[in-house]
């Protein structure tokens, strides 16, 4: 969540790059940098475990800004460098001096109004306050990294006095930032280019050309555009509304004036799919959740669709949506959720992120719920490719009633074939994952020029695939195949079946790909 400015905006120091200015790039070419004078600190502390890119990622920030880069590691002392070189982690009493250090270094920039962008890990919560605390000048950035990703880092660093072996200890100190840390936390599981995009974003949104669109009947419309790929997304449930290339639709989405059903476009938090009766335990405690499925007497899709998510940040490609779900009957706890959408030259990346900002322990699953299309008039002709072992068995509500191979029977979608008449609303797992964990589910065209693939890059372990035989609109059925990522199956609630519990300053982070492909 966003800090608020602080009242007195910083100037851009002598030599700085000021609002309209250039900076030279390391190849030469002059490109815009956003304006010192916009961001709301005059110092930025970019944290995170060794191996997330924290100094890489600092020194082009500092590069964007025209501002001063530190390094924090220059502060310890040879002692302790030849510790960690040795695979000996350091101790708070070891770190004292060094933080201390850090922050009278962070002291003298703010009084000499001299702006600047340290790289620190700054892994604990006490850490970061002794950095941060009193200093309303200082704006906290996290870089959020899988262990899978930041171990295959740290092995392919060379020459660095911090060695590989130490990340079990840096994953043990690690305390992700809490919400009233009013942290910008971005992932690095992407170039760090487009990282250092998502934190000036964030930092210092900057406004696009786009004219207000008046609400509709889902509220506030935000369009993103990148190239020949345009996406809508929405204020009511921060819901996907639409997405096309080059003029084509990839989404079987909804108009501006039309009210959203059958799920399309939906963010599902904190349960995907359903929840029997609506009741679970947890926590020693019975709990009843609304019956929003009354037909099969189910709780479906979670507690936010129906409400209003606030702009957060919004550049030209990106937008970040969020919403606090507050304690109430049924779910007594409280979520700090935020989904950014974000286009680039190989689709649509949306990542959902969720806090747990309360003090008790609290169950968790998300899913989105997009509707494909690849021009067919009917889903019957489209080739559809899901690479998973198993399927999951459902009684006549919808409910999983055990796990089978889909070796050998109507539902083995491992190799591309058309759907034809099968009537799908299947969750599907055992996915099979590429060495870096990811796997993709392909809807093509039936001359195979042109296809969409939802990529599940983390968080994901289901995946349902729905072809709309039952949506309440005789029109829309079979229009469209709703490829659902999932965290967890239906009924995670009272199974437990890959259920997420967050403790209190846990985050999720549950990200997927939207690529369209071929002749659009």
């Amino acid at each position: 969540m966003a800090r608020d400015p602080v009242r007195e905006p910083v100037r851009a120091p002598p030599g700085g790059v000021r609002t309209g200015e250039t900076r030279p790039t390391p190849s030469g070419r002059a490109e815009p940098q956003a304006p010192a004078a916009e961001v709301p600190a005059s110092v930025v502390l970019v944290t995170g475990v060794a191996g997330s890119g924290k100094s890489t990622v600092a020194r082009l920030l500092a590069d964007r800004f025209g501002w001063a880069y530190q390094d924090a590691d220059d502060f310890h002392t040879p002692a302790n460098r030849a510790r960690m070189a040795a695979g000996e982690a350091l101790s708070d009493e070891d770190r004292r001096p060094w933080l201390a250090a850090v922050a009278a270094w962070i002291d003298r920039r703010i009084a000499t109004r001299e702006p600047a962008v340290i790289a620190c890990s700054a892994l604990k919560r006490a850490h970061r306050d002794q950095l941060t605390g009193g200093r309303p000048e200082v704006r906290l950035v996290h870089l959020h990294g899988s262990r899978r990703l930041i171990r295959s880092r740290l092995l392919a660093r060379h020459g660095h006095f911090f060695p590989a072996q130490l990340l079990d200890s840096q994953f043990a100190d690690l305390q992700e930032p809490e919400p009233d840390e009013h942290a910008c936390v971005v992932d690095v599981g992407r170039p760090p280019q487009a990282v250092v995009a998502a934190i000036a974003a964030q930092l210092c949104p900057v406004p696009t050309e786009e004219p207000h669109m008046p609400p509709t009947a889902s509220g506030e419309q935000w369009r993103l555009r990148h190239g020949a790929h345009e996406a809508v997304v929405v204020e009511l449930g921060g819901a996907l509304r639409h997405y096309e290339l080059g003029g084509r639709p990839v989404l079987d989405g909804f108009a501006a004036d039309e009210r959203i059903t059958g799920g399309h476009g939906q963010l599902l938090v904190p349960w995907p799919n359903r929840v029997a009766g609506g009741r679970y335990r947890f926590g020693g405690e019975d709990r009843q959740l609304p019956l929003t499925e009354p037909e099969n007497g189910n709780a479906i899709h979670g507690l936010l669709r129906w409400v209003p998510w606030r702009l957060l940040t919004r550049t030209e490609d990106a937008v970040t949506v969020g919403t606090t779900l507050f304690p109430q009957p049924g779910y007594p706890y409280r979520l700090e959720v935020s989904a950014e959408y974000r286009l680039g030259p190989e689709g649509l990346e949306t990542t959902v992120t969720s806090t747990n900002a309360g003090d008790t322990a609290a169950p968790y699953g998300v899913g989105q719920h997009p509707y494909l299309t690849v021009g067919t008039d009917l889903v019957d002709t489209a080739l559809l490719t899901v690479p998973a072992r198993c399927r999951l068995r459902t009684d006549e509500h919808g409910l999983p009633t055990g796990e089978e191979p889909v070796e050998g029977t109507p539902y083995d979608f491992r190799t591309a074939r058309p759907i034809g008449g099968d009537q799908l609303d299947t969750a599907f797992t055992g996915l099979e994952r590429d060495p870096a964990g990811r796997c993709a589910v392909r809807l093509a065209h039936p001359s195979g020029s042109r296809g969409i693939d939802v990529r599940l890059v983390e968080g994901i372990r289901y995946v349902q695939v729905y072809t709309g035989d039952t949506l309440s609109e005789p029109g829309r059925r079979r229009r469209g195949v709703a490829v659902e990522p999932m965290s967890c199956p239906a009924d995670a609630f009272r199974s437990g079946t890959a259920l997420t519990v967050l403790q209190p300053g846990d985050r999720h982070v549950f990200r997927w790909v939207l690529a369209p492909w071929g002749s659009w």
